[in-house]
């Protein structure tokens, strides 16, 4: 069988919560949403943990959102002294824990501009993990951004968030909201769903892509995706949809009987 691709990592989320929710404030953003962060980091593999340290007494309406999104919250309250919790070391002793004794998690992603994560981040690199690192620009350590393999500014998936004109046929929905979707409604959605996925992967890997990954990055983002119900026989029929509509272009391996993405399309 062709080489589609290796597989996708796996991917453990910790998130210095109260660092980065302070940084987006003081960034004048509205407040921080996590979602932005699991919508980049799915793009790249799987998500396995997802751990969130803050003194939720004073985030408590920050926690059903992250609940719903499968975070384990974990306590870390203000030193009154100082009035600085301890989600520092905290987070250093459980994301050391993980790294000793769960193998299979091959990147580390630490939610945070601290530079006081930046020991952690060399401790991790030591022990053969990759470590990307998400912060607030004006809020983040250089040093703590030198020494990630990888950085994303949270300023930079706000700004990549901002509604961008349809590119498949829109189609208006007709009658009231809660009536069903039509079939090209739902094959619109689908490739939208698509054609975002595609530029997402090409951002972070150039180079021809095999329509099996750009399914399972969907599946990671959207897990009740089936191209089925938007209309499709299989994912191969989507993507052909989206070349007809100049969206996309297409190669075929005849091993495997699947497509190659070369490039987005002239209309794409």
């Amino acid at each position: 069988m062709a080489d589609n691709g290796s597989a996708a990592p796996n991917i453990a989320i910790f998130a210095d919560y109260e660092n980065v929710a302070l940084g987006a404030r003081d960034a004048k953003f509205k407040k921080f949403e996590i979602d932005l962060v699991l919508e980049r980091l799915l793009e790249r593999g799987n998500v396995v943990v997802r751990k969130a340290y803050c003194d939720w007494g004073r985030y408590k309406d920050h926690r059903k959102n992250l609940h719903e999104r499968g975070f384990e919250l974990v306590e870390v309250p203000h030193v009154k002294m100082s009035g600085k919790n301890s989600a520092d070391i905290r987070m250093v002793v459980d994301a050391l824990d993980l790294a000793h004794t769960k193998a299979h998690v091959d990147v580390f992603a630490l939610i945070t501009g601290d530079s006081d994560f930046s020991p952690l981040v060399s401790k991790l690199r030591e022990n053969n993990k990759r470590v990307i690192g998400i912060g607030v620009r004006q809020s983040t350590s250089d040093l703590l951004v030198e020494n990630c393999d990888d950085f994303i500014y949270y300023d930079d998936l706000v700004r990549e968030h901002k509604p961008k004109r349809p590119r498949a046929k829109a189609t208006k929905a007709k009658g009231k909201a809660t009536e069903p979707k039509s079939e090209e409604q739902r094959q619109d959605e689908a490739i939208e769903l698509t054609l975002d996925t595609v530029e997402a992967i090409f951002r972070d890997r150039p180079g021809k892509l095999w329509g099996s990954m750009v399914k399972q990055t969907i599946k990671r983002k959207r897990p009740n995706f089936s191209e089925s119900y938007h209309g499709y026989r299989s994912f191969n029929q989507l993507l052909e949809d989206a070349e007809a509509r100049e969206l996309l272009v297409l190669e075929k391996d005849e091993k495997s009987g699947g497509y190659v993405i070369v490039e987005l399309g002239d209309k794409a």
